[in-house]
């Protein structure tokens, strides 16, 4: 159990790292309106995953009881679909790009619009059912409880990172502005970790 959370906390980390819309709207609010309203951003963003963190809790424990063949066509489902992610962060720039002109909004409008935005995306539900599932300890036994666990874990690391993120936002955008290498770095850890999982996940 120790091992396998703290695997998945170590690919939460780099995912929560690597640049993407969620991390790089919370540098350009951030830089825009300064870190609290960074911080708002991240804490709409990050309470949006309890949606998704239930529906995954409640469908996956419920295919899981019911066959475990389906589980195992879900699992492969997952793999594929990390797989297609690490062939589109391959296919996509290493350049970091900042937006210095966000929209200035109050702090509930922050977090308003986060929520929002991660409940409205499809693309987290269909993220955690593929991500999950790999590391549940003991797929016999209470998975509503290690579904929780994980997402518990995911939103308090990627709280963190994003919120870092948020208050060093003028430090981190100019270096990120600055070292291209930076970009390349973590698009590749991206897709290592993709593939990483996408693997550890067909390993029976």
């Amino acid at each position: 159990m120790f091992e396998t959370l703290l695997a998945f906390l170590g690919a939460t980390a780099i995912l929560a790292l690597s640049p993407g819309p969620d991390n790089i709207y919370v540098l350009a609010q951030s830089i825009s309106n300064g870190p609290k309203a960074g911080l708002a951003t991240t804490a709409g963003l990050i309470s949006g995953c309890i949606v998704h963190t239930t529906l995954i809790a409640f469908g996956i424990s419920a295919v899981i009881a019911s066959s475990p063949e389906i589980f195992w066509g879900i699992k492969i489902f997952g793999a594929t679909y990390l797989l297609y992610l690490a062939y589109k962060v391959w296919k996509s720039s290493a350049n970091v790009a900042l937006e210095d002109s966000a929209p200035k909004k109050s702090g509930w409008q922050l977090f308003r619009q986060g929520v929002i935005m991660n409940v409205l995306n499809p693309k987290v539900t269909i993220f955690f059912l593929a991500f999950f599932p790999a590391f549940l300890w003991e797929p016999e036994g209470n998975t509503v409880v290690q579904f929780y666990v994980l997402g518990g874990l995911f939103m308090l690391l990627s709280f963190l990172i994003f919120g870092s993120f948020a208050l060093l936002a003028g430090a981190i955008s100019k270096y990120l502005k600055r070292q291209q290498n930076a970009g390349l770095i973590l698009k590749w850890l991206q897709i290592v970790v993709f593939v990483g999982i996408a693997v550890f996940i067909l390993i029976p």
